[in-house]
Parts: C-alpha cells; sequence; structure tokens
C-alpha cells in the first residue's frame, strides 16, 4: 500500500478513537442512536463536541506540518520553523492584542493571528535582507529574535487584561481545543484548501530553490520573489493553525524531520504532503492523550507537543 495512504489510514484510525474518547463513557449503541438521531445526548457529545475538537486537532496539525515543511525546504535548514522563526510568535501576539482590544473569539482572533504572522514575516525578511539578497541562515537567526521580542509583547499584553480575559488568553496561548466547534472546522478546512492550493501551485519552484540559489536563477527562477511567495504560503499556514487552536509548539519543527523517517517521499509535494499529515498525527494524537489526562484533569495540547520535542532532538533527530 502507498506510505501516503498508510498515514492517511492511521490518522483516520486516531480520529476514530478521538470520537470515542471522553469524559463520559458511552455504550456501543449509542454510535448508532447518535448516527440515526434516536439519542439527542449522544449525538450532542459526539457529532457537537468530540468530533469538531478532533477535526480541529488536525487540520491544525497539517497547516503547522505544511508550514514547517515548507520553512525547511526553502531555507534548507531542518531547524527552520514558523515557532523557530517568530511567526507563530507574532500571530499569538495578534490574538492577544485583539482580545485585548476587545474582540471576541472568532473572526478577531483569526484576524488577529493573520496580522501578526504577517508582521513577524515582514519584520523578519526585512531585517534579513543585505544588498538586495536574503540569507536562509540570517532569516533564522533573525527570525529567533523577533520570536523573542513578539513572546515578551504577548506577555506584556497579557499582564494588561482583567483576570479573567488573562487566564482565557493564557490558556489559549498554552494550546487548547476546548469547546471548538464546527465554525473551526470549516474554517481550518477553508484554509487548509487554499494553502495546499498555493504550496501545490509553487512545488516546482520549491523544487529549483532547494538546488541552491545560482543553479535556480541560472535555470530561470526568480529566487527572491519564489522564496517570498513560499514564505507567505508557509506563513498563512502556521497563523491558520494559530487562529483556531492557538501555539502548538513543535508540530511544524517535528512533523517533516519524522515524515522523512518513515522514507523517501521524492518530489516536494509528496513532501509536503506527508509532513501536513504527519503533523495531523501528531496533533491528534496529542489531543487524545490530553483529553485522557491525569487524574480526570485535562491537560494542555501545547504542553504534550513541546514535552514531545525532548526525546526527537536528544535521541530521534534524523541526521540531515
Amino acid at each position: 500500500m502507498n506510505r501516503l495512504a498508510l498515514l492517511v489510514l492511521a490518522l483516520s484510525t486516531l480520529i476514530l478513537a478521538g470520537i470515542c474518547v471522553g469524559e463520559v463513557d458511552l455504550p456501543a449503541s449509542a454510535y448508532w442512536q447518535a448516527l440515526t438521531g434516536e439519542s439527542p445526548s449522544a449525538r450532542l457529545i459526539l457529532w457537537e463536541l468530540r468530533l469538531p475538537r478532533i477535526l480541529t486537532a488536525a487540520g491544525a496539525g497539517a497547516a503547522l506540518g505544511l508550514s514547517g515543511a515548507i520553512f525547511q525546504m526553502v531555507l534548507r535548514n531542518p531547524l527552520a520553523s514558523p515557532d523557530v522563526m517568530g511567526f507563530t510568535s507574532g500571530a499569538a501576539f495578534g490574538t492577544v492584542l485583539a482580545l485585548r482590544s476587545g474582540g471576541a473569539a472568532g473572526i478577531g482572533t483569526s484576524l488577529g493571528a493573520a496580522g501578526g504572522g504577517l508582521a513577524a514575516a515582514a519584520l523578519v525578511f526585512g531585517l534579513s535582507r543585505r544588498e538586495g539578497r536574503t540569507s536562509p541562515l540570517r532569516l533564522v537567526l533573525v527570525g529567533i529574535g523577533i520570536a523573542a521580542a513578539f513572546g515578551a509583547g504577548a506577555v506584556l499584553l497579557l499582564s494588561r487584561l482583567p483576570l479573567t480575559e488573562a487566564a482565557d488568553a493564557q490558556r489559549w496561548l498554552a494550546g487548547s481545543l476546548v469547546a471548538r466547534d464546527w465554525h473551526h472546522v470549516r474554517q481550518i478546512a477553508l484554509s487548509l484548501v487554499l494553502v495546499g492550493s498555493a504550496a501545490a501551485a509553487m512545488a516546482r519552484a520549491l523544487a529549483l530553490l532547494e538546488l541552491g540559489d545560482d543553479l535556480a536563477a541560472t535555470l530561470g527562477l526568480g529566487v527572491e520573489r519564489a522564496r517570498l511567495g513560499l514564505t507567505f504560503v508557509a506563513v498563512l499556514a502556521a497563523t491558520a493553525a494559530v487562529s483556531v487552536a492557538g501555539p502548538l509548539p513543535f508540530i511544524a519543527l517535528m512533523a517533516a524531520p519524522l515524515s522523512r523517517r518513515l522514507g523517501q517521499w521524492g518530489a516536494p509535494g509528496a513532501r509536503m504532503a506527508a509532513a501536513g499529515i504527519t503533523g495531523a498525527l501528531i496533533a491528534t494524537l496529542a489531543d487524545l492523550l490530553a483529553r485522557i489526562g491525569i487524574g480526570g484533569i485535562q491537560l494542555p495540547v501545547g504542553a504534550l507537543t513541546g514535552l514531545w520535542a525532548v526525546p526527537i532532538f536528544c535521541g530521534f533527530w534524523p541526521a540531515k
């Protein structure tokens, strides 16, 4: 069986497991009753509470995996990712700013996340340019500094929020999928269709960029324009994930290397697809474990994804 099909099968299995796991234990008959509408309570639990949450997790993870794969291929650096380079920090800052300005969850926070992520990208690219060119190494180094700046800014904004709103914002900044509904599913699904289509359209440019700037330019590629366009797509993917799930650390960084552990995927399009599905697997599994929790207490999804980075970095990080 095709390896991508196996990844999709594994993701589908995790989604089914996520539907079955929750604070309320349901008998086997409840699932059929929810499908037929015989039990309104079972339908509410399964179709209005659990399924939107697990689909939001999968969508956010896929967006982060795609974003990380694009950055790592464009910059030819396995440590390049939207969280390391400050783009998710910018998105988080924009979301907290929207909350600070009185915006409610929904379109306001989504626009805040997109605006913050794009502002961070503009700063990183602007500060990285020297003599009309952008160095991949300098992009990463400047991005680390911008990430620290936006992270500090988010903390300062939190300190100015009322206690209740600050607690909600802090819970969101920890990476949360609590109370996700079909609005969030539609939002991340539409974002994935748009950024996935754009990434597929730019796959040839990405393949040329991997050959190096000089050779890509010799083959007729506008290197700076292609790099900027691909970065724009990757930033939008990351901000889409942040807007529905908060910052989920290290998924973007881990997804592409872990997918490479599963085999050689060939063309950039296949590698982006594999990284996206792997990111969805990571986020879905993290949400599943977070809902199981410890002692009946649900854990922040972001805390689990952050902890998983330890064994990845210390023992299983790919050599290339």
